[in-house]
């Protein structure tokens, strides 16, 4: 919390002139606020990663910038992760972070598309590979995915499987299409069978950006595994599951 307050300190210093002639009115108070809430929640290391993730990309010439409530800080400003001055715009930082909320603030980092990777990487440098993976996505069967699916388990040609799926809505459960006709096309059995494998889990895909970094190796948190990208490796968990267990999600997107 000491390192927190200082970073934040030497950066309110530029955002908003010196304590003691500020160039905007309750600033400083705003700030001593905000660190009094974080340090009784107990989240400094979140801010200090966070900051840390945005002060790589700054000294590679990475354009990064945090976005979403995150913007409603003033800490988060004096730190750059953000470049709304919440103070001036007189922004609720309590929709961001407060005592009645359940978990850790959410800070979205944008990052150029192109560069990405590399920011992905340096946190794997940084934490060590045992302590850091990306979330995964659950892909669950939907009903055109099960119909497919389901027609090549049972024979039918690539043509008739895309054929069937075509004839049903991309968000509709198989039962709600059933009883309006839109699956008349598709065969009976495809469809009972298929009914039954729907929102079953398909495959692990790879979230958009986040990632989770623990205090010890992951593994003694939940199963991980190779992701098919290169030098990528994965938790097992989607995103809800492991906000269910209180791990900690940093969002590194495009």
């Amino acid at each position: 919390m000491s390192w927190l307050r200082w970073l934040t300190e030497r950066g309110a210093a530029q955002r908003y002139g010196a304590r003691a002639h500020p160039r905007l009115a309750g600033a400083w108070d705003q700030i001593d606020h905000e660190l009094d809430l974080i340090e009784q929640l107990g989240f400094p290391g979140y801010f200090l990663v966070v900051y840390d993730i945005v002060e790589f990309c700054r000294t590679n010439n990475i354009l990064c910038q945090g976005r979403g409530s995150a913007a409603n800080s003033a800490v988060c400003y004096a730190l750059g992760i953000t470049n709304a001055d919440a103070v001036s715009l007189g922004l609720l930082f309590e929709r961001f972070l407060s005592a009645e909320r359940d978990g850790p603030p959410d800070i979205d980092i944008d990052i150029e598309s192109g560069r990405r990777e590399e920011v992905i990487q340096y946190v794997y440098e940084r934490h060590g590979r045992h302590r850091a993976a990306q979330v995964a996505n659950v892909i669950s069967y939907r009903a055109k995915s099960s119909v497919r699916d389901v027609a090549k388990a049972l024979g039918y040609s690539s043509g008739q499987q895309d054929a069937f799926s075509k004839n049903l809505s991309r968000w509709s459960d198989i039962s709600k299409q059933d009883a309006t006709g839109e699956s008349d096309s598709v065969p009976i059995e495809v469809l009972e069978l298929a009914a039954e494998l729907e929102h079953a889990p398909r495959h692990l895909g790879i979230h958009s950006g986040g990632m989770v970094i623990c205090d010890r190796p992951i593994i003694e948190v939940c199963p991980v595994e190779w992701g098919r990208m290169a030098n990528r490796s994965v938790l097992q968990w989607d995103k809800d599951d492991c906000a269910s267990v209180g791990l900690v999600k940093f969002d590194l997107l495009g």
